[in-house]
């Protein structure tokens, strides 16, 4: 059973290739390597005792892109991760989110129905979502404006698999994460932030190790519980472990429709100061941390309901908030350790 993993190397990536290795799947590995560290290979072979096989391809390349996946055509299905992800830098620099995101995509989906690959799970996002007037949020929630160029970029892409499905012969699943977090148990992967981190928790693990010098809420004005925004922060492992169920529901042939959509949540809201608080308990870190402006991009709340994936995929969370924040702090003081192997 071979599956190829695009941008494998990446936080969720690498952490879905470890599931899946211990699922009994054969993995080719697809990264650029441009937000991710070719380490990523080496911790995936510690903890299962095998690296997949790798190929350091930027999908924005029609011509590498097809030469690869057509030297596995017989792979039983295709996840595709690669994108870029951070929320202000797309703000920043939108041409360059909707060109990578989109074009990449096409590229997989072209390669998809010319060598016959039979199935695709996609990774999108709870940013589809937008402001959402009712929460929790269901699959069949309506659509509201994205809030930043990355969450239109996978608007956009739901969009073209809706479009292109039934043009083709593959069935897929539509992942919609919300916020992952935590590193794997062995501490053996992680999130690696390439640079200043996007995404709160390297911000508060970098902080209570002194690398950063403070923590900045953006926000503290939200009509929230706590005027900080309220997020569904699940264990990156149960999101991981979420892809291998997919991939198995759709070679099962229990999909009913060409395209299929999961929230992949725990279901529970969390403000920035809740979050900041669990990791103190757990930690035994006094974090400094500062209210700043809002950020641009940002929604003001988003949570998860799970019950479709928990009821068709059998997909439960196994992890709570504090074994997540407590596993990310034993990651960021493992990385200290290997600070030479990135």
């Amino acid at each position: 059973m071979k599956v190829i993993v695009t941008g494998g190397t990446g936080y969720i990536g690498s952490h879905t290739i470890v599931d899946l290795m211990e699922h009994g799947f054969e993995v080719v590995c697809i990264d650029n390597l441009s937000r991710s560290r070719k380490y990523a290979l080496k911790g995936i072979e510690k903890i299962t005792g095998k690296a997949p096989l790798f190929y350091p391809v930027d999908l924005c390349d029609k011509e590498a892109t097809f030469e690869v996946i057509s030297e596995h055509r017989d792979a039983v299905g295709i996840i595709h991760f690669a994108a870029l992800k951070s929320v202000p830098e797309s703000v920043e620099k939108p041409l360059e989110y909707y060109s990578n995101n989109i074009d990449s995509l096409l590229h997989i989906l072209e390669a998809v129905n010319t060598y016959g690959i039979p199935h695709v799970v996609f990774s999108s996002s709870c940013s589809v979502y937008g402001n959402a007037e009712q929460l929790p949020v269901t699959e069949s929630t309506p659509i509201k404006p994205a809030e930043s160029p990355y969450a239109h970029t996978k608007q956009i892409g739901e969009d073209i698999i809706r479009n292109a499905a039934p043009a083709g012969q593959a069935r897929y699943i539509l992942l919609r994460y919300f916020n992952p977090i935590g590193a794997h148990p062995s501490s053996w992967i992680g999130e690696i932030p390439m640079d200043k981190p996007n995404n709160l928790v390297p911000f508060i693990t970098q902080t209570a190790t002194g690398k950063l010098p403070r923590l900045t809420v953006y926000g503290n004005d939200y009509p929230t519980r706590d005027g900080s925004c309220i997020r569904d922060y699940i264990h990156v492992c149960d999101i991981a472990h979420a892809h291998t169920l997919a991939l198995q529901y759709l070679m099962a042939g229990k999909s009913e429709t060409a395209v299929d959509i999961f929230n992949l949540g725990s279901g529970n809201g969390v403000s920035v100061l809740e979050a900041i608080h669990a990791f103190e308990k757990v930690s035994g870190q006094k974090l400094s941390y500062t209210l700043g402006e809002r950020r641009a991009g940002d929604v003001v709340a988003v949570y998860a309901d799970n019950t479709k994936a928990a009821t068709l995929l059998d997909w439960h969370c196994q992890y709570t908030l504090e074994d997540a924040m407590l596993s990310a702090w034993n990651w960021e003081l493992k990385m200290q350790e290997l600070q030479g192997e990135f």
